[in-house]
């Protein structure tokens, strides 16, 4: 009740009274504890006591106070709440960063306990929400972030992994040496300045993911030797081609490599960059040249002419797909969907022949366009009869989880 806080009397500095906060602390009304439990003017043992309330919402409170005693805290980091523990997780690791072992050491030491319990957490929000938070700090105890590293969830270890300062090139080796959960190495080629030899290691696993977000990271140092050896395997590697095409300092032999079998579409990419060595820069313009001879292309009116620009342009989204769905250019559209999603084309055309609509839903998914579009592909590309049409969640999402539809994408390859 709002008049209850205000009907006690004040301290000398306009708080609540020590005498009314005691009161108010065993009041029997629930919201008057809540409020009591919000303020940062009460002395620190209310707020201890109150850390024991059975009302979660005085709890969750108290979790949220930066006020509240280091003593306080350490009750709540079992509380039975997810939300308690989680708002918690929330302020500690907020607060801990700010610490140093020489300022107040016994709150210094609480601090780091509790942030290290909470990194244990059994649900995976509290720690993800510790990871998030820490994720560039270089003050936390290295044991905390190589430990949510290594987590089992990605979620939980991908804002550690991309940013955190603290895991150095040995710690890094490792993870990528011991199979980490699936998407990890693709998370940490997005690191900035990703080392050579880590870099190497990532390329050597083969993920054709990972080794994607690598050489579209312009400021990971790849090797000629290494970009050279990815070269052999890039021709079967559609999500590569626009990245290597784009990636900074290409060495002559390694642009000759490249502009035997990227799109035409990206040899132009290529051939409108002003920072290719001389030679280079001659190179691609005749193999631009080449290609136009060789393969008739007058004016790119061919639809997988069209999609392979519009890739390369960056304007492969849910208007233009829709656009061309309803234009009934579903040529346009396959090949459009195959190079979003990185694969052949063949493989887009086959999924979309089936008409399974969790392959299809999939395969537009993996492009990273949205649930409306993956009907109107169900309903007028591949000419799913509507009664047997999978449908958005509440109009706009995939009624799919993200486990599900990695599953169907997965399939994509056998």
């Amino acid at each position: 009740m709002t008049g209850r806080l205000k009907r006690t009397t004040t301290s000398d500095d306009g708080g609540v009274s020590y005498d009314d906060s005691k009161s108010l602390a065993r009041d029997h009304d629930g919201e008057t504890r809540r409020r009591l439990a919000a303020r940062r003017d009460v002395r620190p043992e209310i707020l201890y006591y109150l850390a024991a309330d059975a009302l979660v919402e005085v709890r969750r409170e108290i979790a949220t106070n930066i006020s509240t005693p280091r003593q306080a805290d350490r009750l709540l980091v079992d509380d039975v709440d997810d939300e308690v523990r989680c708002e918690l997780a929330r302020k500690i690791a907020r607060l801990a960063p700010a610490l140093g072992p020489g300022e107040k050491d016994q709150v210094y030491k609480l601090t780091v306990e509790i942030l290290d319990t909470l990194a244990h957490d059994e649900l995976p929000r509290v720690r993800q929400i510790v990871s998030e938070e820490i994720k560039r700090s270089d003050s936390i105890p290295r044991g905390i972030v190589e430990y949510l590293a290594r987590d089992v969830e990605l979620v939980v270890s991908a804002p550690v992994l991309q940013y955190s300062p603290l895991l150095n090139d040995r710690e890094l080796l490792e993870i990528i040496d011991s199979d980490p959960v699936q998407g990890a190495l693709a998370v940490i080629s997005k690191r900035e300045c990703v080392p050579p030899p880590v870099a190497d290691a990532i390329a050597g696993r083969g993920d054709e993911s990972a080794i994607a977000a690598l050489l579209a990271n312009p400021s990971a140092q790849i090797r000629e030797e290494t970009l050279d050896s990815l070269l052999d395997r890039a021709p079967e590697a559609p999500s590569w081609h626009k990245p290597l095409v784009e990636r900074p300092e290409l060495s002559l032999n390694l642009v000759r490599r490249i502009a035997k079998f990227v799109a035409l579409a990206l040899l132009r990419v290529l051939d409108d960059r002003n920072d290719l060595p001389e030679e280079a820069a001659a190179e691609v313009r005749h193999a631009v040249a080449r290609r136009i001879d060789s393969e008739g292309v007058n004016g790119g009116t061919d639809a997988g002419l069209a999609a392979e620009q519009a890739f390369a342009e960056g304007r492969i989204d849910d208007e233009l797909v829709q656009a061309s769905i309803i234009k009934g250019d579903h040529d346009f559209v396959t090949k459009a969907l195959a190079l979003k999603a990185g694969l052949p084309a063949e493989v887009a055309a086959r999924v979309i022949s089936m008409q399974g609509v969790k392959s299809i839903t999939a395969l537009v998914w993996k492009a990273g366009l949205g649930m409306r579009t993956a009907i109107q592909v169900q309903l007028r590309v591949a000419h799913v009869p509507p009664m047997d049409v999978l449908n958005a969640k509440d109009g706009t999402d995939y009624p799919l989880t993200e486990e599900e539809l990695e599953w169907h994408a997965d399939l994509f390859a056998i």
